[in-house]
């Protein structure tokens, strides 16, 4: 094995244990759209499902099957019919709906079932489990639309569901409901999906859909140059979602929004929208920091605060490879450990991704920026300016009229931010005694208005 695997696979598996941690026993609601299975995409999705849940993530897979009924419904030379958004779903829909599904749960129960050796799936032992565990109610007419065989969520069994999780089967819906007279609807996978996700009050609701997830720009201002935006606070998705026509069709910008909105407003904390059409899209979104596609959070996952005793093995995480490569001072866990209340972190879904201290020196009236450190996993993210800014609050509150830091190699990054270079003799008393003249370190201080 070459040394340059290890060299890039160790640093990248230690980076994804805290998500391995952090997801163990939570609920992942994942709506697979049938475009995805009609694409050749099913035996990836269902290695990357098998591996999250072997790492302990409970999952219930809902899924879709639009381009099947249609396909179905050309068969019989019937055209398919939709409104509001919905399948109008007549008498032949109906029968076409049940044999796609069918078709797709057998697909599905099958990619789970293969165990052969040298693939992901090598050893893993997945079971799925399908019931009635929906119960519908007919859309009925609206605005003169009667959508007859259609329907919508009334009721989910989160007691059954609940139990297969926890026996530790994988659950797997079909867009149906069922009337307690025994009637069967058809629905949509994205309600389902919703609904479910709701009802559980689960941890993740994820859509692998047509689409890459949410423009950062309008549709019509964009163009190839329009990236996705990774992360939007439910406020900014609400915002955007009340400016958009409803979403009626996939490549609408509301279609998926809505239902993210929707599952947020609930009670689900995180939903995303990711492409299909990316390899490893799940494992891209889930296990990376900024992931694949666009996340809905009702609260900003992102967290600038002062360090407390429980971060000090974040905080040495971080800071170890710098002080390696000699771009830190070695501190320490001891000395870390005792001065973790200098330290101001940026938190992000239980991974610390930025930090610096703040040691201060009152009777010069001015302060040390140390250890000011940035992932590289979130390099470009503006993780360094908010620790500077949350330090230049610290060191204002506390009296100071400057801070200062020592460098070797990032100098302009610091004058680019309103830094000035001074003379190691600059430093006060207490500092300079401590200041290792063989190192050469560059001193430069920012005066605070």
């Amino acid at each position: 094995m070459s040394a340059v695997f290890n060299f890039t696979f160790v640093p990248w598996f230690r980076s994804v244990a805290p998500y391995i941690h952090k997801f163990r026993n939570q609920t992942f609601v994942v709506g697979v759209c049938g475009e995805a299975i009609a694409a050749g995409k099913l035996q990836h999705i269902a290695q990357d499902l098998a591996l999250i849940q072997s790492m302990g993530v409970k999952i219930v897979l809902v899924h879709g099957f639009r381009p099947q009924v249609n396909e179905q419904l050309q068969a019989k030379g019937h055209a398919a019919r939709y409104s509001h958004g919905m399948r109008i779903t007549d008498e032949v829909a109906l029968d076409c709906a049940q044999e796609a599904a069918g078709q797709l749960r057998y697909e599905i129960e099958a990619a789970f079932s293969q165990g052969l050796p040298n693939t992901p799936m090598a050893g893993a032992t997945v079971r799925v489990i399908s019931g009635n565990f929906i119960t519908a109610r007919p859309v009925g007419i609206l605005d003169g639309v009667d959508f007859m065989h259609s329907g919508m969520v009334r009721k989910v069994d989160t007691g059954a569901i609940g139990r297969v999780l926890d026996f530790g089967a994988m659950v797997l819906l079909s867009p149906f409901g069922f009337s307690p007279t025994g009637e069967a609807f058809n629905l949509t996978m994205e309600e389902v999906a919703t609904s479910v996700a709701i009802a559980l009050q689960a941890d993740k609701l994820i859509f692998i859909t047509e689409i890459p997830g949410i423009r950062v720009k309008p549709l019509e201002a964009g163009g190839d140059d329009n990236p996705i935006d990774t992360e939007l606070p439910l406020a900014a998705a609400e915002q955007l979602l009340a400016t958009l026509a409803p979403g009626e069709r996939p490549s609408d910008t509301a279609f998926y929004l809505q239902h993210c909105v929707k599952a947020c407003r609930g009670g689900v904390e995180r939903s995303h929208i990711i492409p299909f059409a990316t390899d490893g899209s799940l494992l891209l979104e889930i296990y990376v920091h900024d992931g694949i596609g666009t996340m809905i959070v009702d609260e900003k996952l992102e967290s600038l605060r002062e360090a407390t005793a429980d971060d000090v093995g974040g905080i040495l995480q971080l800071i170890e490879p710098f002080e390696k490569d000699g771009t830190l001072v070695k501190r320490s866990r001891t000395e870390i450990e005792r001065d973790a209340d200098h330290y101001t972190i940026v938190e992000h879904d239980g991974v610390i991704f930025a930090c610096a201290a703040l040691y201060p020196y009152p009777e010069a009236k001015t302060g040390e920026m140390a250890a000011l450190t940035a992932s590289p996993q979130s390099q470009g993210q503006g993780d360094g300016e908010k620790i500077l800014k949350r330090i230049e609050q610290r060191a204002r509150a506390a009296g100071l009229q400057s801070i200062f830091v020592l460098t070797t190699r990032t100098m302009h990054w610091f004058i680019k931010r309103g830094f000035l270079q001074v003379d190691p003799e600059w430093l006060p008393e207490a500092r300079k005694r401590k200041y290792n003249w063989d190192r050469k370190s560059q001193v430069l201080v920012k005066k605070l208005g």
